[in-house]
């Protein structure tokens, strides 16, 4: 005779193992962004901690929505936590406490006092609507543009995307008003050439800041040259590139592109604390 009770703890169990994939919080990265996530503790059939994983997961393979293992859960419900965080703009408010978390550990001013800006361009897939992408002309690639400005040590104090037809010193107008009221101490901002023009110029003096755009020396002998600080937010893509879903833009929209960039730097940034917690 079945013994009913036994097989009905077994699948409960069986219901509540976590999944193991190499890019699954760690029990100190959950709780250093718990608080932030899980804000009401109640009986949940899907644990948060999984949906994040599965989010993860999802950014760093690059795989579909629906080819998400199903140790996550149903990809449905993965997806419909994902659609109403970002709404929410929980990605981005986990995005800059993590920063500040990395800066504090690193024994640095929670506020830098200069910000780095640049932008890349990624090709989209077939399947996004026209309204949502644009041509890059200086790079020929059709698609969106993310533009990143970041600290001294890499780390995001905005990120957004828009069409990659824009150009930089009009794209970068949005990030750089968000900085307003978020960094207190902040002074410069470092930019490369595509950042002149007068807009951008006078937006940042309206903050009271100063643009320093950096010019690459145009007679040299050497092809590659190190600029300066520029290449800090340059070494920040290439940790963005370590993660598949970003290297194609798959997103339908512009808003989803943004959130994906966002739980890719709190990746790194967890990554981050994981080794100083080790050191």
């Amino acid at each position: 005779m079945v013994d009913w009770l036994f097989f009905h703890n077994f699948m409960v169990a069986k219901t509540q193992v976590m999944s193991n994939f190499p890019t699954n919080l760690t029990d100190k990265q959950w709780q250093f962004i718990k608080n932030k996530v899980e804000v009401k503790q109640r009986k949940r059939k899907y644990s948060l901690r999984e949906i994040i994983n599965a989010i993860m997961y999802l950014t760093k393979t690059g795989c579909q929505w629906r080819m998400l293992p199903k140790d996550f859960g149903p990809w449905q419900t993965v997806y419909s936590y994902f659609r109403k965080w970002k709404f929410e703009g929980l990605f981005e408010e986990v995005m800059l406490y993590l920063r500040e978390t990395v800066r504090k550990q690193c024994g640095r001013n929670v506020s830098p006092s200069v910000g780095l800006i640049d932008s890349r361009s990624v090709r989209t897939s077939h399947h996004i609507d026209s309204s949502e992408y644009g041509i890059d002309g200086g790079k020929k690639i059709k698609g969106r543009k993310e533009h990143i400005i970041v600290d001294t040590l890499g780390l995001p104090m905005a990120a957004k995307v828009h069409a990659a037809n824009i150009y930089d010193s009009i794209g970068a107008l949005q990030p750089i008003k968000e900085l307003k009221f978020l960094y207190p101490r902040l002074k410069k901002i470092i930019a490369d050439g595509g950042y002149t023009g007068e807009p951008l110029a006078a937006a940042v003096k309206e903050m009271g800041w100063e643009l320093s755009v950096v010019l690459r020396p145009k007679e040299s002998s050497k092809r590659f040259q190190v600029i300066p600080l520029r290449w800090i937010v340059e070494r920040t893509f290439s940790w963005i590139e370590n993660y598949r879903r970003m290297t194609t833009d798959y997103e339908r929209k512009t808003e989803t592109a943004e959130a994906m960039l966002q739980i890719t730097f709190c990746q790194i940034m967890l990554k981050k604390l994981s080794k100083k917690l080790i050191e």
